[in-house]
């Protein structure tokens, strides 16, 4: 099969991990081809595919939606194609001109200038600009998990989320934690262990806990019960894959059920937890 491609160069060459191409295919998005043995090989029409999916999910769309589309009939890669290029061409001109701005800007301090307001209100609105633009890139990734009401609680709340350390900094403790968590599985759900990382995980989720109402609660659930799905796309990485989260649920669920203190939840998740009896 040299016209085509391996499940792991896939993986490589695309960036993919191929637990989406499994999952892809699971779902009836893609048919790989496959040797006696089994394996898993992607030719041109395959890999094709696989651009319209990654392309209508950016776009997005849910995968049953996606399925929907793509069982409609043949789609022109080229208009695809011509679509993203649209996209980063206004982005790329967008960005030239931020430059332009900056390094003047950094012109005219160097040469120890006053900065008129006008120039002033153009790194402001720059500045907004790109804020909005990565708002605008969460809410379309959010759509296919909460409707418009609960992204709405989100957007009012973000602003508010106390964090006592950089996003680097509290990304790279998820990282750790997921990783941490990861190499103990499988670890029964119930264990003193399994406590252990509960409790840091509440701590970790605290600045998001203290605002979260319980749709927003529940909208975060439904995008981590699809984590396998998206996690690396557009730059999210929770730091944790499903198992991860599917054992820190279960972990969370038995805690609670036996009246355990698992460190920072909401007060409306308080009120309904168990409480010991003497």
């Amino acid at each position: 099969m040299s016209d085509s491609f391996s499940i792991q160069e896939v993986v490589r060459r695309t960036g993919l991990t191929s637990r989406a191409l499994r999952f892809y295919e699971a779902r009836g998005l893609i048919a790989p081809l496959r040797t006696g043995s089994g394996r898993r090989f992607y030719g041109a029409a395959e890999l094709e595919r696989i651009h319209q999916i990654v392309t209508l999910k950016r776009a997005g769309l849910t995968l049953e939606a996606i399925g929907r589309v793509l069982g409609r009939g043949p789609h022109d890669l080229s208009a695809m194609i011509d679509a993203q290029l649209d996209v980063i061409e206004a982005e790329a001109a967008r960005l030239a001109d931020i430059r332009s701005l900056l390094a003047a800007v950094k012109s005219r301090l160097a040469r120890h200038e006053a900065l008129d307001p006008a120039t002033l209100c153009q790194l402001i609105h720059d500045s907004q600009l790109a804020a909005s633009g990565d708002m605008a890139a969460w809410q379309a990734f959010a759509s296919r998990y909460m409707d418009e009401s609960v992204q709405a609680e989100f957007v009012r709340a973000m602003p508010t989320i106390d964090c006592d350390v950089s996003s680097e900094e509290y990304n790279a403790r998820w990282h750790d934690l997921g990783a941490r968590i990861s190499a103990s599985l499988p670890l029964a759900p119930d264990s003193a262990a399994a406590v252990g990382f509960v409790r840091e995980w509440m701590a970790l989720l605290a600045p998001f806990s203290q605002v979260a109402t319980p749709a927003m609660w529940e909208g975060a659930r439904a995008i981590y019960d699809d984590v396998d799905n998206w996690r690396g796309e557009g730059g999210f990485d929770p730091g944790f894959d499903g198992a991860v989260w599917r054992f820190i649920s279960a972990a969370t669920s038995a805690a609670l059920a036996r009246g355990e203190d698992i460190g920072p939840v909401p007060a409306w998740m308080q009120a309904n937890t168990p409480q010991e009896t003497e």
